[in-house]
């Protein structure tokens, strides 16, 4: 505005806008660029996040099947949740985090096998003792489960505290609790040990 100004008038502003305007795109490329890197880099975080709250997300979905009575619902998304933590623990570079998310994985195939079987038994009837299929399915969740417990009886204590999983705590508690609740349905099942 200033510079149309002067032009009406027939003075020169003091800095030309043609002669500041690429020592302004110089200043603004760097910044830009900058701009530009400082994005990717929320991005890829964002991402890594969205994929954790996805795996939280996909764990309470099998909960509220379960709760719902729908144990093949469930076990579908206990599936998914094992492939996200399974994903998640691969670009992992810390090596306490890579741990966790392995211990996750194999609670959570114990858990869909375990929810799998629990379907095959309802859909065979609820007829005791329970078929081969489930007691097989049930065996599955069982090695899965003894996966969870080596993998959190491998986990050390990282030097870094901030490298130690926030989700440690809560995958102790879950095992020790799906374990109980993985031999009374052996138990009730009447499936052989």
């Amino acid at each position: 505005m200033e510079h149309q100004a002067n032009r009406h008038l027939g003075t020169r502003s003091i800095g030309d806008g043609r002669r500041t305007g690429w020592c302004r795109r110089l200043f603004i490329v760097p910044i830009l660029a900058f701009s530009l890197l400082l994005g990717i880099i929320g991005l890829a975080q964002a991402q890594l996040l969205g994929e954790e709250a996805e795996l939280d997300r996909l764990r309470a979905k099998a909960e509220d099947a379960m709760g719902n009575d729908d144990a093949e619902g469930a076990a579908m998304n206990m599936g998914r949740a094992a492939l996200m933590a399974a994903q998640l623990g691969k670009r992992q570079i810390e090596p306490a985090l890579r741990q966790a998310f392995k211990a996750t994985e194999h609670l959570y195939r114990s858990q869909e096998h375990g929810y799998r079987g629990l379907a095959l038994f309802r859909r065979a009837g609820g007829e005791l003792p329970a078929s081969a299929g489930v007691c097989g399915s049930l065996q599955l969740a069982q090695l899965e489960l003894q996966h969870t417990q080596e993998s959190l009886a491998q986990s050390t204590v990282p030097d870094r505290p901030d490298a130690a999983s926030p989700r440690l705590p809560a995958i102790r508690q879950t095992t020790d609790d799906w374990t109980i609740v993985l031999s009374s349905m052996q138990g009730e099942f009447r499936c052989p040990n």
